[in-house]
């Protein structure tokens, strides 16, 4: 056996992934630090809690840009790999993502089959020479980054172990594209599909069309460079709808029922409000003083300052038997109507 330094002929070589690199197992040998996540054959890994996963990418002085799947099934319960099989809370999962020490954005999953997209730049001073790259994901109330105002204002209405059964489903590592998307406006859906915003996750990631909110709240997280909402500021168009009815098998002798409840909905809508946001918090700095908000009908339209180091939070009063709905968002110079309600 020959040794040069401290590395002898037995000690195993790891090549590091090199971009555009689209990662979908955990057996790959790019992945080489793992805390608390279980890895996986046909999926990255499953956290059983706040956890980490580093990755070696042949960086090579560039920035990257990072994209990952995120997903919760029937197996997203506290101690799952002891074998628990209680069910999870219907809370909503409020999850912090965080690379190389920053957080980077945050990710809202509501349901148990609930997918998200996440996708943050490093530069190249943040990917250090052997090009490791950590990605760790916490519960809200882990971890510093996050100001005291935001976790007791969610306190109790989120899952308590958030990340628990969380899946890394896919991690996309590559440079960041010139221009990603030069759209003036982007549905509810698409929205929550490009990580811009994250109200409980899709289920069906080809979905487009108005996003109903039915946690209350919505995530805004940073916006990247020369994307969609960089140019200064957003404004989400919300609007109210009427609760469903419960799936009701459509038999002649419940059609009485339901017509008597499309009725009673629709009054009901009629009457309701537009939604109201009560709040718009900074996850780092706390409360952002009172919401950019313009009323119209049952309508709101919400302007917020394009984020660009911490995500918001955007909290909305509720209105039973109400679902408050993200029609979309827009981008552009500040509306001419926000204006003119400053200025009176």
């Amino acid at each position: 056996m020959s040794s040069v330094g401290s590395a002898t002929d037995l000690d195993q070589v790891i090549l590091p992934a090199i971009p555009p690199a689209h990662l979908l197992s955990g057996q790959i040998a790019a992945l080489q630090v793992t805390d608390r996540l279980h890895r996986g054959s046909q999926i990255v890994g499953r956290f059983e809690g706040s956890g980490l996963a580093g990755f070696k990418i042949a960086a090579q002085g560039r920035p990257l840009r990072v994209r990952m799947s995120l997903s919760v099934d029937e197996h997203s319960v506290s101690g799952w790999h002891l074998g628990a099989t209680e069910p999870a809370s219907t809370l909503p999962r409020l999850v912090q993502i965080r690379s190389q020490g920053r957080l980077r954005q945050c990710v809202l999953l509501r349901g148990r089959r609930a997918h998200a997209q996440v996708a943050f730049d490093l530069s190249a001073e943040e990917i250090p020479d052997d090009g490791l790259i950590c990605v760790e994901a916490l519960d809200i109330m882990e971890g510093d980054g996050v100001g005291p105002e935001v976790r007791e204002l969610v306190s109790g209405r989120i899952m308590p172990d958030g990340v628990a059964g969380l899946r890394i489903d896919k991690v996309v590592f590559e440079e960041p594209p010139a221009v990603d998307y030069d759209s003036d406006t982007v549905d509810g859906c698409r929205c929550e599909l490009y990580s811009l915003v994250s109200s409980g996750g899709l289920v069906n990631l080809n979905r487009q069309g108005p996003r109903p909110l039915r946690s209350g709240m919505f995530v805004v997280n940073p916006v990247l460079r020369q994307t969609f909402g960089s140019s200064g500021y957003i404004t989400f168009r919300l609007s109210s709808k009427a609760e469903p009815a419960s799936v009701i098998p459509a038999t002649w002798r419940r059609m009485n029922s339901e017509w008597r409840w499309l009725r009673h909905a629709t009054r009901k809508l009629m009457r309701a409000a537009a939604p109201n946001v009560e709040q718009v918090l900074s996850f780092r700095d706390g409360d952002l003083g009172v919401p950019e908000q313009r009323v119209q009908g049952n309508l709101t339209e919400l302007e917020v300052p394009s984020p660009a180091r911490s995500p918001l939070l955007v909290l909305l009063t509720p209105v039973p038997g109400v679902v408050p709905t993200l029609e979309y968002g827009s981008v552009g110079e500040r509306s001419y109507a926000m204006e003119m309600s400053r200025q009176d």
